[in-house]
């Protein structure tokens, strides 16, 4: 098993990564300013949940096939991508709190807690980064690489609650503020959609 002083170590740098801005915690900003605490807490909780499923592509070597392999990469990050797209064209006709024709109903905790997972999972380049990552703190001296993959990724989700977590409480705080007015939700909505948008064309345009 992987040593305390490592572990410390990778949490650390799994801290500073989690707080550079990137889409997952850009993410989690936009769903928070729009939705609410409550909301960023449970989109948080999907993007940790697909971080599991990354995990167990590199232990298994799956994300070596996907980095090998140019059709897989490019259907998985155009997959991703029109999801997006999609979440950018809900938050551009969201309504506001005091009602009209483009009032959506609010999304439920199951909703929020499945676009974290499908906004991670459809990111390839998520896959690709846990694979050149991991391996730096892992050991074939201190035993499985397949536990220490697992071990490494659980306390990666770790720092991710945290910041996340963290980030959800201060944008939904924020946000807060501005759904008391239907022009300033109206402000919010559509930079939510301008977010999500330039996400998708981020992630349409990266390579591998």
């Amino acid at each position: 098993m992987i040593d305390s002083h490592t572990l410390l170590a990778f949490f650390t740098t799994s801290l500073v990564l989690a707080l550079s801005p990137g889409p997952d915690n850009l993410f989690v900003l936009a769903q928070s300013a729009q939705n609410g605490r409550a909301a960023g807490f449970y989109v948080t909780l999907g993007l940790s949940t697909g971080l599991i499923g990354h995990t167990v592509a590199v232990a298994l070597g799956l994300a070596a096939i996907i980095h090998a392999s140019l059709v897989a990469f490019t259907v998985l990050k155009f997959m991703g991508a029109a999801y997006l797209i999609y979440l950018a064209w809900q938050a551009f006709r969201a309504g506001t709190s005091s009602g009209g024709a483009e009032d959506l109903p609010p999304l439920s905790n199951g909703e929020l807690y499945r676009r974290g997972i499908l906004m991670n999972l459809t990111n390839p380049k998520v896959s690709l980064f846990f694979m050149a990552f991991l391996p730096q703190f892992a050991d074939p001296l201190r035993g499985s690489m397949t536990m220490q993959f697992f071990q490494l990724g659980g306390v990666f989700i770790i720092a991710t609650i945290i910041v996340f977590g963290t980030v959800s409480v201060f944008a939904g705080g924020a946000g807060e503020k501005f759904r008391r007015s239907a022009m300033a939700q109206m402000v919010v909505n559509r930079a939510a959609a301008l977010i999500f948008a330039g996400l998708a064309f981020k992630l349409a345009l990266s390579e591998r």
